[in-house]
């Protein structure tokens, strides 16, 4: 079933608010998938910085020393470990680097996400205990993505739990089922894209990896996989400055959105929305069949 929440922050002054205002979005939504669940926060970094997220079973031997260990091997990071995750600044000049040496230093590790503004967190366990764990209400930032998830199509997993991230700065949560995943899964590694699951949900974030890697924004991507994707589903995205939205052409998963002057909001059911600022005065609908939603900061009158 799985339940999906986005904020995308037009108002600055909600910037400090954005992870306490998802958590609690992502909270009342526990009931549509209690199984794992995740979120990623979108917030700026110093000019020439980059963060990548990791994950660890095993936190306290693999995060211990990891700073000292990354600068023997020809990076200069900053580590902030928050419970089985740590997140690790670097420059973005070392940024494709940087997947080679953890696999050679720490290779029980697995990269969450990665760029120069997201973080992303996920675990097995209810939303309540997933943002407490990585203190996610303290996080600020311009917009984010969250899920939690009724596992259907493989098992019940830290990796297999949303969102998923396939390219810097880019992650997806999706909630319905594909069917040519698999399909789609070999022409994607035929191109040369790799994959850590065998949820179908990883496939279609790698597919909008693909597509902005030939040049198209976000907008452009999702309209794409209104052709290219069969099966049933509502994806909501992120990238560095963007946010959307785009359901199936029989769009049989809930979903509504709000807007105001300060935020666009979406969420599985519109009780994710009620405790916004505002939102009784929001433009409230629901999302069209087939029809692509699509805000970005960088392209803002």
């Amino acid at each position: 079933m799985c339940g999906i929440v986005g904020l995308f922050l037009k108002d600055k002054t909600l910037e400090p608010r954005l992870g306490d205002l998802l958590s609690d979005m992502l909270i009342i939504m526990t009931d549509r998938g209690p199984d794992s669940a995740g979120i990623a926060i979108y917030g700026g970094t110093a000019g020439g910085k980059a963060k990548v997220t990791i994950q660890s079973a095993n936190p306290g031997s693999d995060f211990d020393g990891l700073a000292d260990d990354l600068e023997k091997a020809g990076i200069a990071a900053s580590v902030v470990v928050k419970s089985t995750h740590a997140v690790i600044s670097i420059d973005a000049a070392q940024l494709p680097d940087i997947r080679a040496v953890l696999s050679s230093i720490r290779p029980d590790t697995r990269i969450m996400g990665s760029g120069e503004s997201v973080e992303i967190f996920k675990e097995i366990g209810l939303p309540k205990d997933v943002v407490s764990r990585f203190d996610v209400r303290t996080m600020g930032g311009t917009h984010g993505i969250g899920h939690t998830r009724m596992a259907t199509e493989s098992a019940v997993t830290t990796l297999g739990a949303h969102p998923f991230s396939t390219g810097a700065d880019q992650c997806l949560v999706h909630n319905g089922s594909l069917s040519n995943h698999n399909n789609l899964r070999r022409e994607l590694i035929r191109e040369g894209m790799t994959f850590e699951t065998q949820n179908d949900s990883e496939v279609a974030a790698a597919y909008l990896t693909a597509e902005m890697a030939k040049g198209k924004d976000l907008g452009q991507a999702l309209t794409g996989a209104l052709d290219d994707l069969d099966g049933f589903f509502t994806f909501v995205v992120g990238t560095k400055s963007g946010f959307g939205v785009v359901r199936d052409p029989i769009a049989c998963k809930p979903a509504v959105m709000a807007e105001t002057d300060q935020y666009v909001a979406f969420g599985s059911e519109y009780r994710a929305l009620v405790n916004l600022p505002g939102i009784e005065t929001a433009r409230v609908w629901e999302p069209e069949p087939a029809t692509v939603y699509f805000w970005d900061h960088d392209k803002a009158a």
